[in-house]
């Protein structure tokens, strides 16, 4: 009986992450009652080892109301699935998915965006990947620490650099950091293709491109000829960034590659000695963009030293300082991320097995 009590109230929760019920996404596999503890078993399509349980309070709290009932608790599993991309674009050998990180301009911070939430997604148990798509400018390492030189082989794929729980690689692993690239467009459009597909990763639940600013030739290739799952676009509250940040929105749409949202990067200054909030870009730029109907928010980051300091010390304040504010905006984005691609339609041929993570 307190089972069936508690269906109604399950099946029509709406998941914070995914914004639909958890019966549309069918994702109770169980409920079980035994000594007063009832126990839910759910399933679902993102990662979940570092979810923010505080977000299904009121639904714990509604079945702790149910007769019997004295402890309620969650049990999460996770699938994570391939979903299509662009039409006629072959797919990388072991990657499921590719989310393209993208700015309309630079300085937006796109790139530190870019490493955190990467780490934030490989803490909550996915297998991530990041490629520092920037050839001319590549900075990964740096942000990473990883001042590494590769010696590729002949007829031997690169070996990622492995680091935070990511498997990594760029351009700066392989040319002298401090030797600008002067390449034409399709001597750069060449070099992002080896690094994506002549990269040995191993079993990606998702790839994540660190996109260099612009509509340019890295974007155009790939579009054409990278397997793109979805992207996320980077801006600044400020009107200068926004005016490129809907330049970016545009592109993706035009070559068939949807647009999860975008991220408000330095929305605030918050004073590291006092707490004080100050605007200093501009306030609702990102409100704006929503409200004109163009894209979805993901999330607001502050412009905050920490989060510099971290990434020009080489450590991404996710993995050094877990427990942060700042680390928990990063999750709580790379969460919806995950969670709102997940919606997006499935590719039905795998080139591994799934996986299964548990909490």
């Amino acid at each position: 009986m307190i089972i069936s009590l508690s269906e109604p109230l399950l099946q029509h929760f709406i998941d914070p992450y995914l914004h639909r019920t958890w019966g549309e996404v069918n994702a109770i596999k169980t409920v079980e009652l035994l000594n007063g503890v009832l126990t839910v078993h759910i399933l679902v399509s993102y990662p979940t080892l570092k979810l923010n349980l505080k977000v299904f309070d009121s639904l714990q709290q509604s079945l702790l109301n149910l007769p019997d009932v004295k402890e309620v608790l969650f049990q999460f599993a996770t699938r994570i699935e391939s979903h299509q991309t662009q039409p006629n674009v072959d797919a990388i050998d072991a990657v499921k998915n590719i989310i393209a990180i993208g700015s309309g301009k630079g300085g937006v911070g796109k790139s530190t965006t870019a490493v955190n939430l990467a780490v934030a997604l490989a803490i909550q148990g996915a297998k991530v990947g990041l490629l520092d798509a920037d050839i001319y400018g590549p900075n990964q390492p740096q942000m990473l620490g990883a001042h590494i030189k590769l010696t590729p082989e002949n007829g031997q794929l690169l070996q990622p650099v492995h680091r935070y729980g990511l498997q990594t690689m760029s351009m700066a692993y392989l040319v002298d950091p401090n030797i600008p690239m002067i390449w034409r467009g399709p001597m750069v459009s060449s070099a992002l293709q080896q690094l994506a597909r002549d990269t040995a990763w191993q079993d990606l639940d998702y790839l994540i491109i660190d996109l260099p600013p612009g509509t340019g030739d890295i974007q155009l290739t790939l579009s054409q000829k990278i397997p793109v799952s979805a992207a996320v676009i980077v801006t600044t509250p400020q009107e200068v960034a926004l005016l490129d940040a809907r330049k970016g929105l545009e592109m993706f749409r035009k070559v068939n590659v949807p647009v999860l949202g975008v991220i408000e990067n330095m929305s605030t200054h918050i004073c590291q000695e006092c707490g004080h909030h100050e605007a200093i870009f501009g306030e609702g730029g990102a409100e704006r963009l929503v409200a004109s109907g163009q894209t979805r928010l993901l999330g607001q980051i502050p412009l905050t030293r920490s989060i510099r300091e971290q990434a020009d010390l080489g450590v991404p304040i996710v993995s050094a300082l877990p427990d942060s504010a700042e680390a928990e905006r990063y999750h709580q984005i790379a969460t919806t991320i995950a969670a709102q691609l997940s919606l997006q339609p499935k590719r039905r041929i795998h080139k591994f097995p799934k996986i299964v993570v548990e909490q």
